[in-house]
């Protein structure tokens, strides 16, 4: 199934529309099976991920990419779509994990890989691999190169 990865901001206007759940957590954070998506006006389109684990949270750097990364058109397998319950395509929102550095923030990338995919309707969501993985980079660069003319960089 295609996604859209469009930018839905209605989602981001009520509190209670904000939480979901992961019942497998994150690759790696397993333990934390509860989300939040947090954000603030002058930080968009970097929104934050707070995962709730059983002591503790964790924080996360996310973006939706519609908008931001124009040729990524994510395709999930079927019985990915099938877990999560989709529909429709428009049923899903896309979250993609950005990785910054402290030192050099311009190299900041996102992982367009292993996107989290949400089911809008169910608030389920869940970390997977995209089946057209091969077209894309998990270390994709969010700022097009300084010395690239205007190229954007994906490793």
């Amino acid at each position: 199934m295609k996604v859209m990865p469009e930018i839905y901001p209605t989602d981001l206007d009520a509190p209670s529309s904000n939480t979901f759940t992961l019942p497998s957590g994150l690759i790696g954070f397993e333990q934390y099976k509860q989300a939040e998506l947090l954000y603030q006006a002058d930080h968009l389109p970097f929104l934050w991920l707070k995962l709730i684990g059983p002591a503790d949270s964790l924080h996360f750097v996310v973006i939706e990419p519609g908008g931001l990364i124009s040729d990524y058109e994510p395709e999930l397998f079927e019985d990915h779509a099938q877990t999560l319950d989709l529909n429709n395509p428009a049923e899903a929102m896309i979250l993609n994990i950005v990785t910054l550095q402290r030192q050099s923030p311009l190299q900041a990338t996102v992982n367009l890989v292993g996107p989290i995919v949400i089911n809008r309707r169910t608030r389920v969501g869940r970390q997977l691999v995209i089946s057209n993985y091969s077209r894309y980079s998990s270390h994709h660069s969010l700022v097009e190169n300084p010395q690239g003319a205007g190229r954007v960089t994906s490793h």
